[in-house]
């Protein structure tokens, strides 16, 4: 078993809005979120103020505790805003990619029990069809304006007084993040108001965001990485948050250039850019003091080659898991320059780790032998919403995480992830089941049989590869047809890349699909 070298802290038993802006006052003037293509900007002392009107107009509509908030948006300076001042209203919010088909996005309604939609006018028909796929919606808000639909702008005027809800940081959820786990479709992982915030506590130790820092958030705040490293991290410190909607490169380029930020969280494929890409040369990014890469595993040479290219130490990599709040390690930033290249970190405090044989699951794995890494601690989720089954096939009667990824650990505690159980795709950071999309493409009628990977193309990303057995009257069945019956039914990160036919999918007796033989192929 390995434990955290890092001293313990004291569970933060507070709700999330207080634990991140509980120092609003202190921070004041200072700019909290930044529109990085306007430069529109909230100060620390509006954002404040700002959610809590939100959340007394909230509450005024019929918002009251246990009930579920579905923020649907692409990130905004009003997503966090939106964010607490639901859950001082006492809610949970259930975050929807903003690329959701209308299908995808009443699952989860349905699924999270979901009463209310926060969304904005561009996603608003999007909304609007999930609601009435769904039921149970009593009303959709938007951040912005639209005809016929209550604006969080006009509850800003709201004179009912601040919602005072009695929460229980330990045992409330505060985010409903959707995960696929290592395998299987989107379930809802319960992230306690109290896993959250002592997650925060544990990173404060590792990664220190200050007043005067300035952290781009361009990956999602819907995602877990995004909403903790971009959102909740920075501006519990009393960081200025520069928020872009998408990841455009020159955008992005020219908001570190125009802003002079000086942290970046990002994943993969922005690093990727950042190394290779000739644009990168037209801009001054001198500002930057470090990069920390997570979401999918980065390579040792591409960190390199970024951080050579842009003069900065070498790049420091997270991992965790929206199951895990998310964090376990990270790289700290005072020993980017000491850690070994390729390295996700070292555990985070209050966290203990141990490396599973992938022989036999119930012994430690050898010493020099990599496992399956398991986790314990106070960021584990509470479970998976209504399904105990999941749930206890991903944390043991020890409390132990098992996270379906492949480690080993050298003699210094550094961690380095190798391979994977789990069958998830992580395609740019974001989570694919091959399972929903094998389902998907059942539905075919020229398709007898399908499996589905990832693999790796020739930029560095996780795609899904579809292996595909043809019905014996299909025999004109095109890779493109293939492509496109799933593209029309899933958000465009989701659809498969690439096609092979075979003649049969690999399985076992137990009619498992045996995906190490499709790698094999590949």
């Amino acid at each position: 078993m390995f434990r955290s070298e890092y001293a313990d802290v004291e569970p933060v038993d507070l709700p999330i809005h207080e634990a991140v802006l509980g120092r609003a006052a202190e921070f004041g003037d200072a700019p909290a979120l930044v529109d990085g293509v306007d430069g529109t900007t909230l100060t620390y002392d509006q954002l404040d103020r700002f959610h809590r009107r939100i959340a007394a107009g909230l509450a005024e509509a019929g918002v009251r505790k246990g009930d579920v908030l579905a923020l649907h948006s692409p990130n905004t300076i009003a997503f966090p805003t939106a964010f607490y001042a639901a859950t001082r209203a006492g809610a949970t919010v259930t975050t929807v990619h903003p690329l959701a088909t209308a299908e995808e996005f009443a699952k989860q309604l349905r699924d999270s029990g979901a009463n209310w939609i926060v969304t904005v006018s561009p996603l608003l028909e999007a909304a609007r069809e999930a609601a009435e796929r769904a039921g149970g919606v009593r009303e959709i808000f938007v951040c912005d304006s639209a005809p016929g639909h209550r604006s969080l702008i006009d509850m800003l005027a709201s004179t009912a007084p601040d919602p005072e809800i009695g929460i229980d940081p330990g045992e409330d959820v505060a985010a409903l993040p959707y995960s696929s786990g290592t395998t299987g479709i989107p379930k809802g992982v319960m992230l306690t108001h109290r896993s959250i915030a002592t997650n925060l506590g544990q990173l404060a130790q590792c990664v220190s965001v200050a007043p005067g820092d300035r952290i781009l958030a361009v990956l999602p705040f819907f995602h877990i990485y995004g909403l903790t490293a971009l959102m909740n991290m920075p501006l519990k410190q009393g960081a200025a948050v520069v928020v872009l909607p998408r990841f455009d490169l020159d955008t992005f380029l020219a908001a570190i250039e125009k802003h002079r930020i000086t942290g970046l969280f990002v994943a993969p494929p922005i690093v990727l850019a950042l190394a290779k890409h000739p644009a990168v040369a037209n801009h001054d990014l001198s500002s930057l003091e470090y990069i920390i890469s997570s979401a999918a595993p980065l390579d040792a040479a591409l960190a390199a080659a970024c951080s050579e290219r842009l003069g900065l130490p070498p790049l420091g990599q997270a991992y965790g898991m929206t199951e895990l709040s998310p964090g376990t390690h990270v790289v700290p930033l005072d020993a980017m320059r000491t850690a070994p290249p390729g390295t996700v970190g070292k555990l985070l405090p209050n966290t203990e780790m141990r490396i599973l044989s992938l022989d036999d699951p119930d012994r430690d794995a050898d010493a020099d032998e990599a496992g399956e890494v398991a986790i314990r601690g106070p960021q584990v989720m509470k479970g998976y919403l209504g399904n105990p089954e999941a749930t206890s096939a991903m944390i043991d009667a020890d409390g132990w995480l098992h996270t379906g990824d492949v480690g080993r650990v050298d003699d210094d505690g550094w961690l380095f992830v190798v391979d994977r159980v789990k069958e998830l795709i992580k395609y740019k950071g974001f989570q694919v089941a091959p399972a929903e999309l094998e389902a998907l493409l059942l539905t075919h009628p020229g398709i007898a049989d399908a499996a589905v990977i990832g693999v790796y193309n020739e930029d560095h990303n996780e795609v899904p590869h579809a292996y595909v057995v043809r019905q014996p009257s299909a025999t004109d069945l095109s890779e493109g047809e293939v492509m496109m019956h799933v593209a029309e039914r899933v958000a465009p990160y989701k659809r498969v890349r690439q096609v092979t036919f075979i003649d049969a999918v690999p399985r076992a007796a137990s009619g498992k699909i045996l995906r190490r033989r499709l790698r094999e192929k590949s």
